[in-house]
């Protein structure tokens, strides 16, 4: 027995053990075995109750198919049509459902009785008349910022977003300075935000026919490539005598060009005559809230993009509709903010309105080689009201300070900007806004589609009135070397000789005379006065031409 200790065997086996556990095994088995037909009973019961009922099943069934009938197929977020996103802070501005959506047609429950009778009837369908409304928009109905609303929306995905950046031109005039640059716009124009939601509002058998536009204009090419884009026949009619790059343009974008008449009526009449023998529709820049709510989408942007803005700055005159359209955007939002137009010091077209209180251009054309067209359809009654109500200022700029503009702009942010896409900044230049100083400015660069050899004369002009580039005479002995010395006091001041000539046969003076023009380039005004005056007191028949 101790040896059996030793070894580690039980001193006393439990002969139970393997009997308990075969037990165990057993109730398992029968446990899982009673579970499972458990289960099989009341899935046949349920299938039985279901089988026993088929009249119940059928009736679901004729519900259901009555119900996709009468709603149309449901179709599942993963599955459905892709919708653009939405501002939050937009959301109320689309409630008018009926206004905005154009062509839509909205859905009026028309109840009678007392509050407690609709309350029940709102859940009886069979209550309530289904009234079925057309929903169109007046073509001059004043213009709501729910319209600028929904043209953001509808025109987001075909106009760029342009940017309203900080420019460099603020160091030199102690205003922060933030320019919208809306040449970016892929024809160089703002007028594609307009163009672009009168095109897509138009009726499909309307899209189909086509339109024709009679200009050359920024609008035109905007009429042309957007209309070129959604597939619509277009034919623009221009004058004759139109710049050939322009018609390139309009070409290159999907137009169909006509050149009809020596003057821009002549176009005009032929393209109304066109228009009506073979169904197109004529478009011409108007002053209709659904064009002006596509050129305030600016001043959405705008908004969004400077915060705590004091000022923003627009061209009014040929842009005029631009001004009371973006107006109407960012009144809305901060009246605070104040709206400043500016139009040329030639053509106070909107100053002489607000006066009289009628568009005295109404029906008249005015073109100027640098400003385009001014006045006519794109400045009517709807124009005049929002610039009445909603613009602070407008005032007046010259010639050269449009001119200067242009040279900044080129020289500080690379931009070819023209006339009316300058006007806002040359505001600034002319020192006619001292107020502004300290302040977050944003001035808009509406386009810049200036052809290029009235370019080069706008900055050869500039550099003049920049005191860059001066002109003076001087009369010299007929002697060998007087030239010679005359460009080495030039050369002495740093200055560069442009061009050089001579004349001395038709002079008064002795006979051995002669007149030497130079055109020369300095650094700025005060590097010409110190050219001037070295010059003066080496030669006393110093002539200096002013501009």
């Amino acid at each position: 027995m101790g040896r059996d200790r030793a070894l580690g065997a039980p001193l006393y086996p439990d002969p139970l053990l393997p009997p308990l556990g075969a037990v165990v095994a057993c109730l398992l088995h029968i446990a899982v075995f009673v579970v499972a037909v458990l289960f099989s009973c009341v899935q046949r019961f349920v299938l039985n109750k279901n089988d026993g009922n088929p009249d119940k099943r059928q009736r679901a069934a004729e519900k259901n198919r009555r119900r996709s009938q009468e709603n149309g197929p449901v179709q599942s977020d993963q599955n459905g049509p892709c919708v653009p996103p939405i501002h939050p802070e937009r959301l109320k501005d689309f409630v008018e459902e009926e206004y905005l959506n154009g062509n839509l047609t909205t859905w009026e429950m028309k109840i009678s009785g007392n509050p407690e009778q609709q309350l029940k009837d709102a859940v009886e369908p069979a209550a309530a008349v289904k009234a079925r409304k057309p929903s169109v928009r007046p073509k001059n109905e004043f213009l709501r910022f729910e319209d600028i609303s929904a043209a953001a929306f509808k025109i987001q995905s075909g106009v760029q977003k342009t940017p309203c950046m900080y420019s460099r031109i603020s160091k030199q005039y102690g205003v922060d300075i933030y320019l919208k640059k809306e040449y970016l716009q892929y024809t160089g124009s703002v007028k594609e935000r307009g163009v672009l939601y009168l095109l897509t509002s138009l009726h499909e058998d309307q899209q189909r026919k086509g339109v024709i536009v009679a200009t050359d204009s920024n609008f035109a090419m905007a009429v042309a490539f957007h209309a070129s884009e959604l597939q619509i026949p277009v034919f623009v009619i221009m004058a004759a005598g139109t710049s050939p790059n322009r018609v390139k343009m309009c070409r290159d974008y999907g137009a169909m060009v006509i050149l009809f008449g020596p003057t821009a009526r002549d176009a005009q009449s032929h393209a109304r005559k066109l228009a009506q023998e073979n169904g197109y529709l004529y478009i011409e820049e108007e002053d209709s809230a659904g064009y002006l709510a596509g050129l305030g989408t600016v001043g959405l942007e705008i908004y969004e993009q400077v915060p705590n803005l004091d000022i923003v700055i627009f061209p009014a005159g040929g842009h005029c509709g631009l001004l009371a359209g973006s107006a109407a955007a960012l009144k809305h939002l901060n009246p605070k903010i104040t709206v400043i137009g500016v139009e040329s010091e030639k053509f106070p077209i909107v100053q002489q309105a607000l006066k009289t209180g009628h568009c005295l251009t109404e029906h008249d054309y005015l073109t100027h080689p640098l400003y385009g067209e001014l006045g006519g359809p794109s400045f009517g009654t709807n124009t005049l009201k929002l610039t009445k109500k909603l613009i602070d200022q407008v005032i007046s700029v010259r010639e050269e300070d449009v001119l200067l503009s242009m040279l900044r702009l080129l020289e500080y942010e690379r931009v070819t900007a023209d006339a009316e896409g300058a006007m806002g900044l040359a505001a600034i230049i002319s020192g006619a806004l001292p107020d502004l100083r300290g302040k977050r400015v944003a001035v808009v660069v509406c386009s810049g589609n200036l052809p290029l050899p009235l370019l080069r004369h706008c900055l050869d002009r500039a550099l003049v009135l920049d005191h860059r580039v001066c002109k003076f005479t001087v009369v010299l002995p007929d002697f060998p070397g007087e030239i010679t010395k005359l460009l080495e006091a030039i050369g002495r001041e740093e200055v560069r000789v442009l061009d050089m000539q001579k004349e001395s046969i038709f002079l008064n003076n002795d006979l051995f005379t002669l007149e030497v023009t130079c055109l020369v380039e300095t650094r700025d005004k005060t590097h010409s006065l110190q050219l001037r005056t070295a010059l003066a007191e080496r030669y006393s028949t110093l002539k200096w031409i002013e501009q």
